[in-house]
């Protein structure tokens, strides 16, 4: 869902430190970013940034890209980003459809959270689990390929389950109901408002 427009947000963004400008000048090279060899983590549609700003904390280990299209959706990340300064987290302002441009083989593991299930079938090669998009990441994955997808669509999600297996990934971990299962986990802003209407999260976790 879009935010309504922020004054001023594509300002902040221009002029944020924490915002990478000229990401497809790093394509290969996004370690340099870090000053390590640790392994990154790609996150597609931020929202607000609690998810991925939480688990940069959860894991310093870890480097953490998190893209966003939206002016008013990337300002939130931003600006929880000033008052935490996480050095293993940057930002980039993009459509994922251009992703196969900006990343070359150096990311490990890819999250989709709450995605635009993009409910019309003939719509459906919009969705970030169908297969054009699965193409797309093969040019961004490192070695072992691994996705993990949350959602509260059921029908994206069995969607997605069927296009992940069609193209050759197998299921690690599945939930149709993950804040009910033993599932070590971080939450999204929808997510929570999401479970606190009731509504199951479906998660699945693939490899290659």
């Amino acid at each position: 869902m879009r935010l309504k427009n922020v004054k001023g947000a594509d300002k902040v963004i221009e002029s944020s430190p924490y915002i990478i400008q000229n990401p497809a000048s790093y394509k290969g090279i996004f370690q340099s970013l870090f000053h390590n060899n640790n392994p990154i983590h790609l996150e597609i549609g931020t929202g607000k940034g609690k998810f991925i700003i939480n688990m940069a904390k959860t894991f310093p280990h870890i480097n953490f890209i998190g893209i966003e299209m939206y002016d008013s959706v990337m300002i939130r990340t931003v600006q929880k980003q000033e008052q935490e300064e996480l050095s293993n987290l940057k930002l980039i302002k993009m459509d994922a459809t251009n992703i196969e441009d900006v990343f070359d083989h150096e990311i490990d593991t890819l999250y989709l959270n709450f995605s635009d299930p993009w409910p019309k079938n003939r719509h459906e090669h919009r969705r970030l689990t169908s297969e054009r998009f699965l193409k797309r990441y093969e040019a961004i994955f490192k070695d072992k390929k691994t996705i993990i997808q949350k959602t509260d669509n059921r029908k994206l999600f069995e969607f997605s389950l069927k296009s992940f297996t069609d193209y050759g990934y197998q299921i690690e971990e599945l939930s149709l109901n993950l804040h009910q299962d033993d599932i070590p986990n971080i939450s999204t802003e929808y997510e929570e408002r999401f479970s606190q209407m009731g509504m199951p999260i479906y998660m699945v976790k693939v490899i290659k």
